[in-house]
């Protein structure tokens, strides 16, 4: 069975939406971070690192939300059928973590990078209902949920960007999100 480290206020939502999407049996496992757990040796031998999530898949350890997504794509997703599909998720995926996520967190840089991001991602919205085509991919969990996260952690305003606020909508009616995020207003 999967095991998702996770705590409060860690991407681990963001790998258990994405675990819930593909219907995947796995233990949650909450690490208290106020409390040193993540310093601990036993989770270190999960994660030398110290920081969360973090995935058991058997004897295997991955750590770093990204790279989680990617392996449950790759090992679990029957989207990720090729390379070149493979690489266009790991692009979205590496484009949510070290630019989107930069980009809305970051107070210095979120007036410049959003009005160059949110246009982009609009722009591919209204041309199909997912990051990817017609069906959700592991680039929607990557990107939606930053975007979720502006919405209820910062809460940034989308509102010259209607398919956004649309898109976002409709993900957060899925069952998976909810369990997930439970059910956040967007």
């Amino acid at each position: 069975m999967l095991k998702l480290y996770g705590g409060t206020r860690t991407r681990a939502t963001i790998v258990r939406w994405y675990l819930e999407e593909l219907k995947l049996p796995y233990e949650s496992i909450s690490v208290d971070i106020s409390a040193g757990e993540h310093r601990k040796p036993e989770f270190l031998a999960i994660n030398p690192m110290g920081k969360l999530p973090a995935l058991e898949d058997g004897d295997y350890k991955i750590w770093e939300s990204g790279a989680i997504l990617l392996y449950l794509a790759d090992k679990y997703d029957k989207t990720a059928e090729n390379a070149q599909i493979r690489s266009i998720f790991a692009q979205w995926v590496i484009f949510a973590n070290a630019t989107l996520a930069l980009g809305i967190f970051l107070d210095d840089r979120r007036d410049q990078e959003l009005p160059k991001l949110l246009p982009s991602i609009e722009q591919i919205l209204q041309q199909q209902p997912f990051l990817c085509g017609d069906i959700l991919t592991v680039a929607d969990i990557a990107v939606a949920s930053y975007l979720n996260y502006g919405c209820t952690l910062l809460s940034l305003d989308y509102k010259d960007y209607p398919v956004i606020i649309s898109y976002l909508d409709r993900l957060s009616q899925r069952e998976a999100f909810q369990k997930a995020f439970g059910t956040y207003p967007i």
